[in-house]
């Protein structure tokens, strides 16, 4: 089979001249095929430079023709321009073209008038779609590679019919972005309508309807800094990094926009920070994701008590997600137990019952899930990617209404006065979701001890925003020692 491609200016007079050629030896001969691409003529020279650079080929005029190898793979023979294809249609098929010059040029001119036309319904068509716009932050983690493939689905967005996902990673690799998008747009989800990648701020967040926000990367000078500096150092750029953010998301966002923070480092602090510059949004509209470390917790308990981990629900955390924090069992419940009471498969026993070491639950277990995360890390040498993925999915479905009212979840929120806490702070507490709403569990009990840990959380969480403060500067002395200092006003 003879596979040609015909290029060319849609108001070039040779082109359509070659194109009505090309068109009569394809209905007259059964294995000649002719594939034409048709370029407007203020993006003819950029798009011929882009296609000759790629094959190695030199030409200059329109139009363009080369034959496709589809027998042999590999890249295409050059044919040359008109003349050239005129010639071998000559040679090959004894065919040729005896069109007058002012036929050529109506030809010309009507090709020009049709792709116009066909243009300005495109993007007519375009402008009737009205997709859901996800941004989704530091693109290149391993996270989005667990979790795009299930973000752009109905069993996520039950009443959407088509999305537009946008990848944003400031730091980012752009040709390692351009490979993501091509990968996702191969996965041919029905969903999804367009991917567009960003490494700058100047378009972020724009029409966002939904916003995910995972770890942001920062440069590791550990052979230079110890432990402490660095801490200093990360938290003063993340706090500036997304104290813009929620400035850009006030502006530019959706007022109804859902936005999801997530990941391993200072979680409560970034949603805080957001919370702090998008004062125009609801603060409901904020979250940060604590279902990763429910999940560990579940883990635990279930390889403790010989259940599956699906059988453990309803496990709290309280505080500071990706710092201090409490794993609560108060109104857990375990599924399928074999003990000394049994039932059927919606029978459930609490799981405080059945966990009777007290010293166990307050000490070792909770020991036992903070490692949880960190042996996952150290063997896979990267975070857990699949399990924060499948939490921020989680919480997306329960918001979008795919979930039980008596679920729980536990969530970093803007905490309720009844806490008593200082204003403005983020902490993980248990919710329940109703008609894609979240609303504060009040069916737990919230003792002395427990209301001592929140102030303990919190006052972690103030430190944090202290040395994220933006009259907070870093400065380096002779010795290269990181110094903080604080600027208060007189």
């Amino acid at each position: 089979m003879a596979k040609f491609v015909l290029a060319g200016k849609t108001d070039c007079p040779h082109y359509a001249k070659a194109e009505l050629l090309a068109d009569s030896l394809q209905r007259s001969l059964p294995n000649f095929r002719i594939h034409k691409i048709s370029i407007l003529p203020q993006e003819w020279k950029e798009w011929l430079e882009a296609t000759c650079r790629r094959n190695d080929w030199k030409h200059e005029q329109s139009p363009l023709v080369w034959r496709e190898l589809v027998d042999q793979g590999g890249k295409g023979m050059l044919l040359g321009g008109f003349s050239d294809f005129l010639e071998h249609c000559q040679d090959y098929y004894s065919i040729t073209s005896d069109m007058a010059t002012d036929i050529m040029l109506r030809v010309a001119s009507e090709n020009l008038e049709t792709k116009m036309n066909f243009i300005v319904e495109e993007q007519h068509r375009v402008s009737l779609i009205k997709p859901l716009h996800i941004w989704l932050s530091s693109a290149l983690s391993p996270t989005c590679h667990f979790l795009i493939p299930n973000l752009l689905s109905a069993e996520v967005f039950p009443n959407t019919s088509t999305i537009s996902l946008h990848l944003l990673d400031p730091e980012g690799n752009e040709e390692r972005l351009q490979w993501l998008r091509m990968e996702t747009e191969n996965l041919a989800l029905p969903l999804l309508h367009q991917v567009s990648i960003h490494t700058d701020l100047e378009q972020a967040f724009q029409e966002a309807d939904v916003i995910l926000l995972l770890d942001e990367w920062w440069s590791d000078d550990s052979d230079k800094e110890d432990e402490e500096e660095m801490k200093k150092k990360k938290v003063k750029g993340i706090s500036d990094r997304y104290r813009e953010y929620g400035r850009l998301i006030d502006t530019r966002a959706n007022k109804e926009v859902k936005v999801i923070v997530s990941g391993d480092s200072f979680v409560n602090l970034r949603c805080s920070l957001l919370l702090d510059n998008a004062r125009s949004i609801d603060s409901d509209q904020f979250v940060s994701v604590a279902t990763q470390l429910e999940n560990e917790a579940k883990a635990v308990i279930a390889k403790k008590l010989k259940v599956k981990t699906s059988d453990i629900k309803n496990v709290i955390v309280w505080g500071n997600i990706s710092g201090s924090f409490y794993i609560d069992l108060q109104i857990a419940k375990v599924f399928n137990y074999d003990g000394a009471i049994k039932g059927p498969a919606f029978f459930s026993q609490p799981a405080k019952n059945i966990l009777q070491e007290r010293k166990w639950l307050e000490t070792d277990f909770q020991d036992l899930v903070r490692r949880q995360r960190a042996a996952v890390a150290s063997k896979s040498c990267r975070a857990a990617a699949m399990s924060l993925a499948n939490g921020i999915l989680a919480v997306l479905k329960a918001w979008n209404g795919i979930c039980s009212p008596d679920e729980v979840f536990s969530m970093g929120v803007l905490c309720p006065g009844d806490y008593n806490l200082p204003d403005g702070i983020v902490l993980s507490i248990p919710v329940t979701f109703t008609d894609g709403k979240w609303s504060v569990l009040s069916d737990v009990t919230v003792g002395d001890e427990l209301k001592e840990r929140l102030q303990l959380f919190a006052s972690e969480l103030m430190q944090e925003k202290e040395l994220g403060s933006e009259n907070c500067t870093i400065v380096t002395n002779k010795e290269d020692t990181c110094i903080l200092t604080t600027q208060t006003e007189t």
